[in-house]
């Protein structure tokens, strides 16, 4: 499959992760992807959450890349493959999924949930002195909003 690949060099400075958002929607409207679609806005919050993690959790720069499936390589189905989404940081240490618990106020903690959720696929590996995280969204990702279905009550328990 081919696909163009985009990236981004994050300074270690939470602000980036505003830019790191804008650059996604530019370069998905430049990708022909309306920036307003649902995959569109799974994209935006998953890079997000993976930018605010190196930053956040490294303290360093990070390197943010997009792999987009060329429209004319299409899979068996007719649609494009998935997105890729990569953000390599200077850090070995492993991502772990943190359950940030029954508390709905909590500002940390589901980030990598939600790219759990959002996400055909993810996972890490060592890069360097670092890792890089990565994930694929396909291109019949549902909304942004994954936790409207929760059953809130039942994992308080």
């Amino acid at each position: 499959m081919q696909v163009l690949q985009v990236q981004l060099a994050v300074q270690a400075d939470p602000a980036e992760v505003g830019r790191a958002r804008r650059w996604v929607r530019s370069r998905l409207l430049n990708h022909g992807v309306d920036p307003d679609a649902p995959m569109a806005e799974t994209v935006v919050l998953v890079v997000s959450e993976l930018v605010t993690n190196a930053v956040v959790h490294t303290g360093c720069p990070a390197v943010l890349r997009l792999c987009l499936p060329v429209a004319e390589d299409c899979d068996r189905a007719g649609a494009p493959g998935p997105l890729r989404v990569e953000v390599a940081d200077a850090s070995r240490t492993a991502p772990a999924p943190r359950h940030a618990g029954p508390d709905e106020d909590a500002t940390n903690g589901r980030g990598l949930e939600l790219v759990e959720l959002l996400c055909e696929r993810w996972g890490w590996y060592p890069d360097g002195s670092g890792k890089r995280v990565w994930c694929e969204i396909g291109s019949g990702a549902g909304p942004a909003d994954p936790l409207a279905g929760v059953d809130w009550a039942a994992l308080a328990q």
